[in-house]
């Protein structure tokens, strides 16, 4: 069937030669297109191309069985409200538990290259503490990838991200699950789910670095943070990593008093927030190699229109290049426009 580059999906597979408009051939006939390969197509202007019928499952679910990785983050979840309902009776968890769910999923997330796809399936409608906890510890491990940590440590950062909320075990439920806002004294309980996660995560097992994420992953690197308002210097490595990851995964989610953003319009939020009040250099990582892997990507402009990004601006990076039908629109230039959501 004949389909626009765009409506591309990795997995389908070219029923016939592909050549770009001068001639040159581009892709043999049988390949199984990766998500490079769209990009490609995309970039020398192919338009439409040739590819066998696609499968029922495929077309349902496009690239979330690609990954493999759905059933490895319900399983992951669910052990965590395992973890989780061990603090609250106990005071303290079973550190094999979260080692033996971890650990195989990071083997897995070591040949997984497509970033912006594996958040896109973690962005579900119904986050709660448990889900959030293992957004935050995946994108821990690779914001430690991309510093250049090494494989164990890595695994120890991805941990401490994993176990950040750990503390709120010990928070009344009327306060966690409150649909209004909170009064001072619910806030002020709720603040000390992380005095709560150092305690717990201390008397658990043998890696402080992994309670003093949880006692600080709400310092700010100004000083305006909770709850001992320290500064950037005083706060540990592994701090400033899961910090950022709480951050970009929180502000993806809706919430009551702010609705949905785009994974796109939060990187840009983020990278604001790089001058003062997180480590710019943690979210330098973050923004250097996410804004890639936008290329090649359906979008949502603050116009309404949709679109594809063909190119990021180097000198701009939150405003690229990006096709709407047969127009290109430069948001440099479009100073009004901006992209609003990414599709996978």
């Amino acid at each position: 069937m004949k389909v626009h580059v765009t409506d591309l999906k990795p997995g389908d597979r070219l029923q016939s030669d592909t050549f770009n408009p001068t001639g040159l051939h581009a892709l043999s006939r049988g390949t199984v297109l990766r998500r490079e390969d769209i990009q490609n197509l995309i970039r020398i202007k192919v338009e439409h191309v040739n590819i066998e019928l696609r499968d029922m499952t495929q077309a349902l679910n496009g690239d979330i069985e690609d990954h493999g990785l759905h059933d490895d983050f319900d399983a992951a979840i669910l052990n965590y409200e395992s973890i989780f309902m061990e603090a609250l009776r106990t005071g303290h968890f079973t550190i094999s538990l979260v080692d033996d769910t971890l650990r195989p999923l990071m083997a897995k997330l070591e040949t997984q290259k497509d970033i912006v796809s594996l958040l896109l399936l973690l962005d579900r409608d119904d986050i709660d503490t448990y889900h959030h906890s293992l957004q935050v510890g995946l994108l821990s491990y690779y914001l430690a990838l991309w510093l250049g940590y090494p494989p164990e440590e890595r695994f120890r950062i991805s941990r401490a991200g994993y176990l950040h909320d750990i503390g709120k075990s010990q928070v009344p439920l009327s306060i966690l699950n409150k649909l209004g806002p909170l009064d001072d004294a619910e806030e002020r309980e709720l603040k000390r789910h992380t005095s709560y996660g150092y305690e717990i995560i201390y008397s658990s097992m043998e890696d402080e670095s992994a309670a003093l994420v949880a006692l600080q992953h709400h310092e700010w690197a100004d000083g305006t943070g909770y709850p001992h308002k320290l500064r950037s210097t005083e706060l540990h490595p592994y701090t400033e990593i899961v910090t950022v990851a709480n951050i970009y995964m929180g502000l993806i989610t809706s919430r009551l008093t702010r609705p949905k953003q785009g994974l796109h319009t939060v990187l840009r939020m983020v990278h604001e927030m790089g001058f003062g009040k997180l480590s710019g250099n943690v979210v330098q990582a973050l923004t250097s190699r996410l804004l890639p892997g936008f290329v090649g990507r359906k979008v949502q402009l603050s116009s309404g229109e949709h679109g594809v990004i063909v190119m990021n601006n180097a000198l701009d990076p939150f405003k690229p290049l990006v096709q709407v039908n047969d127009l290109f629109l430069d948001l440099s230039r479009e100073r009004s426009l901006t992209v609003e959501e990414v599709y996978i």
